[in-house]
Formats: structure tokens, C-alpha cells, sequence
């Protein structure tokens, strides 16, 4: 198709008043490519060039924002809105042994019954089963993470609200709360008469709110700013520990470390057990 000589004229004109090909297609209603033959051989000038430049850069800071929170590729999954126990103790976990990056959210632990309940936790809530797994041989510990930027921002915003939502949440979903924080920061300490159930945290903050929590179930606890832990101690205290929090079965102490009190892997629960029944 042969087109006027005045539109190729305007087309070349519009090109050496400084427009770039989108202008120019704009204008004069013309296929790219056909417009394209008609410029291609005049010469561009230096303030072409860079307006050239900042149309480019300005499209793709465009796409940037449009994928910010999306990873490149459409990844889906499942984002439940309700909270449940099992998803407040998921993202306890990720809370208080993990880490929470604009990219990535990882899971550090030494305990792999811990770290195969995030791995099934993660796949039977938000049907996620996409994860690398690495394991420290000189610390021991198995780190599982998540490289995903849709799964990262999911779990980071559910962290952001569930230090707010577990102030007034059901009762059952506290429970969770509570022992995600033991599972990952707590142990039993149980030497002569000396028992007790303590848990480590950098953030008073968030002790303060384990020690809210724990008095709204009866357990009494005092807080050291010191050494930041939070200690329940007396049997009364952890008789009702034992009943309504407790740890995950199968979690347990390595015995094998230079320190071990047991020589021996022992879960934390019967070592609690043990403690409670030494009383008399």
C-alpha cells in the first residue's frame, strides 16, 4: 500500500522535530513497521537520544512496579483470610525462627520434626510445596526456604498482623501462638531442684506479650530484661504448661552436644514430665 506524499513528508518531518516512532505512530495512524522505513535512515539527534532513553527507562520502572509483590513468573496458591491454630502457628514460626525478606521467607531449625511441620504446614495451607532445603553440617541446623515473591509477601503481611490479632483471638489460637515460641526459642531446664520452662527472645516487647498470654491461661512468669528470656517455674505453673501448651511431640534435645545435661536425645516433653514428676 503506497501512501500520500504528504504523510510520508509529516512522518519525516515529526521525526526531525525531535518524535520518537510512538509519537509519530500516534499521529499519523500508520503500522510501526511501515512508519519505521520511512525514519530508519534520518539521523537522531542528541535530543532524541535521550528522550528515547528516558521513555525506555520510564517503561520499565512501569513493569517494576507493576510486578513489586508478584514474582515474574504467575505463581499461585492458596491465601487463606481466616486465621486458624495451625496457620498461627505456621507463621509463629516463621516469626520466631525464620526470616521475612521482600524475596524470600526461610525457616532455621535443628529439630527436623520442626521443619517438616512448616514443610507440610506451608503445603496444606497455602498449597505450596516449591522450597530448597540446606543443611549447616558444623551448626546442624536445616534451613528450608521459599524463593518467591508473592509467598514472601503473603507470609510477611500475616506477620505484621498477627502480633496485633492474638491479642484478642480465640483461645485455641493462643495456645498455637505460645507453642511456636517454645518450640523454636524454649527449653527445659531440669537440674537438682532447680525446673523450669524458659524461652528466649531479643524483643522485650514480644516477651511481655508471651507473658500477657501466658497469665490469661493461670501460668505465672517472670521476665529476665538481662538475659531477655521469659522462665515459668513451679509445679502448679507447669502442670498447667504441660496440660494446655506443652511442646511438639517428637521435639527433642540433641544429646550429642559438648553441654548435654542427658548425654542422650530425650524429647522436651518427657523431660518435662520428669521434672513435674520429680516434685514431691
Amino acid at each position: 500500500m503506497s501512501y500520500s506524499s504528504e504523510v510520508i513528508e509529516k512522518i519525516k518531518q515529526l521525526r526531525v522535530n525531535g518524535h520518537t516512532l510512538t509519537e509519530i505512530i500516534a499521529q499519523v495512524g500508520l503500522s510501526k513497521s511501515r512508519t519505521f522505513d520511512y525514519i530508519k535512515d534520518i539521523p537522531q539527534s542528541e535530543f532524541l537520544k535521550e528522550k528515547i532513553r528516558l521513555a525506555r527507562s520510564d517503561a520499565r520502572e512501569a513493569i517494576a512496579a507493576k510486578r513489586r509483590g508478584k514474582s515474574v513468573k504467575n505463581y499461585s496458591f492458596l491465601k487463606p483470610k481466616k486465621w486458624n491454630p495451625d496457620l498461627v502457628n505456621l507463621v509463629g514460626h516463621f516469626l520466631f525462627d525464620g526470616e521475612l525478606k521482600r524475596t524470600t521467607c526461610a525457616y532455621n531449625n535443628r529439630s527436623q520434626v520442626l521443619i517438616q511441620g512448616v514443610i507440610k504446614g506451608m503445603k496444606s495451607l497455602l498449597g505450596v510445596d516449591d522450597y530448597k532445603i540446606y543443611f549447616n553440617k558444623i551448626t546442624g541446623v536445616t534451613r528450608i526456604s521459599y524463593h518467591n515473591v508473592e509467598i514472601a509477601t503473603f507470609i510477611r503481611g500475616k506477620a505484621d498482623m498477627l502480633f496485633g490479632y492474638i491479642k484478642t483471638a480465640p483461645h485455641e489460637h493462643k495456645i498455637a501462638f505460645l507453642r511456636s515460641f517454645f518450640d523454636d526459642e524454649g527449653c527445659v531446664s531440669f537440674r537438682g531442684r532447680g525446673r523450669s520452662v524458659r524461652g528466649y527472645q531479643h524483643s522485650i516487647e514480644i516477651l511481655q506479650l508471651i507473658q500477657n498470654l501466658l497469665s490469661e491461661l493461670n501460668i505465672a512468669s517472670t521476665i529476665d530484661k538481662l538475659h531477655v528470656e521469659i522462665s515459668i517455674t513451679r509445679k502448679e505453673n507447669l502442670l498447667k504448661f504441660q496440660k494446655l501448651i506443652n511442646f511438639t511431640p517428637g521435639l527433642r534435645v540433641n544429646g550429642k552436644r559438648s553441654n548435654s545435661v542427658w548425654k542422650k536425645d530425650l524429647e522436651k516433653r518427657e523431660i518435662l514430665k520428669m521434672a513435674i514428676d520429680s516434685y514431691l
